[in-house]
């Protein structure tokens, strides 16, 4: 092989390594399955969260805001590590849409696993549903109380209705 054709392979492969290394860095939570790293949005792969203004029922009835909780948790298993994110793809919204790990902890799996967030197997294809399981039987987070799934509330507050009446899985149905 050429020198130059040699020099131009190691560009393309450093190129490569590059943008997957774009996605490397402190990370801000914007919402429970929405991070920035370096002014870059990404929204993590295969899971939805509660939406930061979407009500839950907890196991003792009361309402919280359990997308403002998932948020919250996340910022703080975070905790100020690195996060490194490889791009899947975009959505409608520019986002890059990513799987992202801190340490070794894949954050989409460790949302669900703790009932912060839902296997969306729409896009996941069911890679979380075995972690969503075991936080069902477990009780742990919206599972012990009860909830309207992130992408129906969405729905229903695209028809009009509110945050308290799409919380409440009765009407959340359009």
């Amino acid at each position: 092989m050429s020198k130059r054709k040699t020099l131009i392979l190691t560009f393309l492969l450093l190129s490569r390594a590059a943008s997957a290394a774009d996605l490397v860095g402190q990370a801000s939570v914007i919402d429970g399955d929405t991070l920035d790293i370096h002014g870059t949005r990404i929204r993590l792969w295969g899971v939805d969260a509660p939406e930061s203004n979407q009500l839950c029922r907890g196991a003792d009835s009361n309402l919280y805001r359990c997308g403002a909780k998932t948020a919250n948790e996340l910022d703080i298993f975070i905790a100020r590590r690195p996060v490194s994110c490889t791009s899947v793809s975009a959505d409608q919204y520019g986002r890059t849409v990513a799987t992202c790990v801190v340490g070794a902890a894949d954050l989409g799996e460790w949302l669900v696993s703790n009932g912060l967030a839902l296997d969306w197997p729409r896009y996941s294809h069911g890679r979380y549903s075995a972690a969503q399981r075991d936080a069902d039987r477990s009780g742990r987070g919206m599972w012990a109380g009860s909830y309207v799934e992130p992408w129906l509330y969405r729905a229903c507050i695209r028809s009009g209705g509110t945050p308290a009446n799409c919380s409440d899985d009765a009407n959340a149905h359009p």
